[in-house]
């Protein structure tokens, strides 16, 4: 069945494909570059050309959103995010895989959302191989700085992430989570 799929279709299936020798694959992520080279280069006051754009790379845009210069991502259509979207400055985000942020989002800089992994076996590694796993982040959620959210992480709603946390694994619904690995330290009771 895999012998028949495209290496796109293989990405976004969660299959082992080949990123580095698809023509299709390396014309869409250098498309995307291009995009995010242009975002990057815009005059910071220019908000509207900035949105504009925005909302040309990313897959969905659900509402208002700023995403500080620079900002950089590989495909961009595999990114929806929610109202209210705010991320700071130096957002990565690989997405080979589907990438969600719910409404009310607040990422710090130098944040990284990463969906691709590559085998542990060298030999496939060497081929070029790798593979690519959701990441879905909540509604009312605070990144802090610094912080690496790996394939197919994902992290609730009304979440705190510590600054310099490196997220494996899924942090359920109202919980603060520091550290790496990135660990639940604490539940938000909410005063509503």
């Amino acid at each position: 069945m895999l012998q028949n799929m495209t290496e796109k279709e293989k990405m976004l299936s969660g299959a082992l494909y080949d990123a580095n020798n698809d023509k299709q694959l390396i014309a869409e992520r250098l498309d995307c570059k291009e995009l995010c080279r242009d975002y990057n280069d815009l005059r910071p006051k220019d908000f509207e050309a900035r949105t504009l754009l925005l909302q040309r790379i990313l897959g969905k845009v659900k509402g208002n959103l700023l995403i500080e210069q620079p900002f950089y991502c590989d495909y961009g259509y595999n990114i929806t995010v929610g109202e209210n979207f705010y991320a700071n400055f130096n957002l990565v985000i690989l997405d080979e895989a589907e990438v969600k942020f719910g409404d009310n989002v607040f990422i710090a800089p130098n944040c990284g959302f990463y969906t691709a992994g590559h085998p542990l076996d060298a030999d496939e590694r060497n081929r070029g191989l790798e593979y690519a796993k959701p990441i879905t982040v909540g509604d009312n959620v605070w990144i802090g700085a610094g912080v690496s959210v790996l394939p197919g992480v994902t992290i609730g709603n009304n979440c705190v992430i510590g600054a310099g946390s490196v997220v494996t694994r899924d942090i359920p619904s109202d919980s603060v989570a520091v550290g790496n690995p990135c660990r639940i330290i604490k539940k938000i009771i909410s005063n509503n």
